[in-house]
C-alpha cells in the first residue's frame, strides 16, 4: 500500500509539473479559508529577477497577477484546480481585502527586529508572509477611508511601510517569484478555519514604535 501510495504522489507532481503544493495551498486558501486566489506571473526562466511580464522595469517579478486580471480572483474550487493543473508552478496570489485579510509590509530586516520586539512585549500577532526582501503581517480587512485616519493621526509614518487594503494584493506560500521563494515567517496554526488577524491600527502603532525604538526607521528602509 505504501509503494502504491508513493507512486501517486510521484504521478502527481510528475502531472503539476513537480510543483503539487501550490494546488494544494491555492485549495486550502480558497475553500477552507474562503480568500480568493488567483495565479501570478512566474518569474523569467531567462532571469529570476525579472519578471515574464510585458513590463522591462516590473518591480515585483512573479508576485502579481496579469493574465488573469486581479478581479478574476476566485474561491471557486474548479476554477483553482483548471488554473494549477495548467500552470502548476504559478505563484499563489490572494486578492487582499473585502472577505480575505489585508496587509501591512516592511523590508525584512526591519521586520525581523520589530517582530523581535513585539514578542518580548507579549503582542499577539497573525501568520506573517516571508519573502527574501519583504515581510507582510496579515491584518484584518480595513477600508481606504480607516487607513486614511489611522496614517493622518500618527506624527509619522516610515515611507517604507506598504499597505495591501482592497483592490491589492500578496504572493502566499510556497510561491516562487523573482526574489525567491515566498514562505510563512509565522505560519498559520492547523485547522479548517481561516487564521485569526489582528486589528490594523494595532499592528501599525506597535509596528510604528518598534521601528522608531530599533532605530531602522530611516534610510535603511
Amino acid at each position: 500500500m505504501r509503494e502504491i501510495l508513493g507512486r501517486r504522489r510521484r504521478l502527481l507532481s510528475r502531472r503539476n509539473g513537480g510543483k503539487p503544493e501550490q494546488l494544494g495551498a491555492a485549495l486550502t486558501f480558497a475553500t477552507e479559508w474562503q480568500w480568493p486566489v488567483l495565479p501570478g506571473v512566474a518569474p523569467d526562466p531567462q532571469g529570476r529577477a525579472r519578471c515574464a511580464c510585458p513590463d522591462p522595469e516590473c518591480t515585483v517579478p512573479g508576485a502579481h497577477p496579469f493574465d488573469p486580471g486581479l478581479l478574476a480572483a476566485t474561491t471557486d474550487a474548479r476554477m483553482v484546480r483548471w488554473w494549477w493543473t495548467n500552470r502548476p508552478s504559478a505563484p499563489v496570489i490572494l486578492a487582499t481585502g473585502g472577505r480575505a485579510p489585508c496587509a501591512v509590509s516592511l523590508p525584512a530586516l526591519a521586520a525581523s527586529r520589530a517582530l523581535a520586539l513585539l514578542d518580548r512585549r507579549g503582542m499577539r500577532l497573525g501568520p506573517v508572509v516571508a519573502s527574501p526582501t519583504r515581510w507582510a503581517l496579515l491584518v484584518k480587512p480595513y477600508s481606504m477611508e480607516q487607513l486614511g485616519e489611522l496614517l493622518y493621526a500618527k506624527d509619522f509614518v516610515p515611507g517604507s511601510l506598504r499597505f495591501h487594503g482592497e483592490g491589492g494584493y500578496l504572493a502566499l506560500p510556497p510561491s516562487e517569484t523573482g526574489q525567491g521563494a515566498v514562505r510563512w515567517e509565522r505560519a498559520p496554526l492547523p485547522g479548517s478555519a481561516a487564521p485569526w488577524v489582528p486589528d490594523v491600527e494595532a499592528v501599525v502603532d506597535a509596528v510604528v514604535d518598534a521601528l522608531t525604538r530599533t532605530g531602522v526607521s530611516a534610510p535603511e528602509l
